[in-house]
């Protein structure tokens, strides 16, 4: 028997989580059975679509359960194996985060369908990298500006949420791609950040009164692509500055995740008629065709010293809820990781 950690949502919260909606509990994980490895985690993540699962409402994912140890995001190393497939040592990742060890049969799924065991070729790249840059944020961002907008020649891109995990790979990858990149943060550290890697002009939106006239101040000819992460003023921001034809990728809206009351929608949405916007969500999963072409070029880039990334760091299985509320507070740089191992 191993003794083992976990996180379990013991409420659900209203508005912004607190460390009270969670619960630390300890658990014996037996010797895995026919057909089942033992994983140690290593590395965990925290994710703000997360938010959406605590909630009872429904979704594309089902919601959390109360009372059991939470799923998401993890690279662990396999620690005994009763399926001829995997061995000792490999380093899988799963959806099976929050605890630190469990047994798992390689072809279950989490909750929802997500998060089948995969066997994982680090390409040389630190395992921790598959939960951000080279993980699930960095196909985000590659599938959302190469296939959902359409990245195309000279497009100016305004990213919001620039600085972290799937931002900071947007404006790295639209940079390469010979674009201009305006990005918005919140803060002198992530400002300096960006301007380190490249992007053409920063809004602190945190130090700016009106980010709807400090967007029409940094691009006076406007916007060709928005990389939607944050909702509310960015949006109407975007749809203000943006040119006729347009591409938004609306990959998430962070500001409104723990709205209690009726959510809004941007005041000046009419415009997306006149100029012939193009709006468009998505969701990861519906793109991991696009995955061994972006592991190539993720993997090239970086070794090749063309992309750099930022990671949060909280340490132990206790600190996931803190890692997870300062998200929503805006105090990660770059991906938020939990360390485990």
């Amino acid at each position: 028997m191993v003794t083992s950690r976990e996180i379990r949502l013991k409420s659900r919260p209203v508005g912004v989580p607190v460390t009270t909606d969670f619960e630390l509990a300890t658990v014996e994980v037996g010797a895995p059975g026919d057909g089942e490895i033992q994983v140690k985690n290593l590395w965990m993540s925290v994710d703000p679509y997360m938010r959406g699962r605590m909630t009872d409402r429904k979704s594309y994912v089902p919601p959390f359960e109360l009372g059991e140890a939470l799923q998401g995001g993890a690279i662990g190393e396999v620690t005994a194996s009763n399926d001829s497939d995997f061995k000792v040592g490999d380093i899988v990742s799963t959806m099976f985060g929050w605890r630190e060890v469990f047994n798992v049969s390689p072809k279950a799924l989490a909750a929802g369908g997500m998060g089948a065991v995969t066997k994982i070729d680090t390409h040389g790249l630190p395992p921790q990298t598959f939960l951000g840059v080279a993980g699930m944020p960095g196909l985000t961002a590659y599938a959302g500006l190469l296939r959902i907008a359409a990245l195309k020649d000279g497009d100016i891109v305004f990213v919001s949420a620039a600085a972290g995990a799937v931002g900071q790979v947007v404006c790295q990858i639209a940079k390469l791609k010979g674009h201009t990149v305006i990005g918005s943060a919140g803060g002198p550290e992530k400002v300096a950040f960006l301007k380190s890697i490249g992007v053409d002009e920063v809004i602190d939106y945190k130090a700016t009164p009106d980010v709807v006239a400090e967007l029409a101040r940094v691009a006076p000819k406007g916007i060709d692509v928005y990389f939607e992460n944050v909702g509310g003023v960015h949006l109407e921001a975007a749809i203000n500055s943006a040119r006729p034809f347009a591409r938004f990728a609306l990959c998430g809206m962070i500001s409104q995740y723990n709205e209690t009351g009726a959510l809004t929608g941007p005041s000046n949405i009419i415009q997306a008629v006149g100029k012939s916007l193009r709006l468009e969500g998505f969701i990861v999963s519906n793109h991991y065709d696009l995955a061994p072409q972006f592991i190539a070029d993720i993997a090239g880039w970086i070794g090749s010293g063309q992309l750099k990334w930022n990671e949060t760091i909280e340490e132990g299985v206790e600190r996931a809820p803190d890692a997870f509320i300062k998200l929503f507070k805006g105090e990660n740089l770059g991906k938020m990781l939990v360390k485990l191992g």
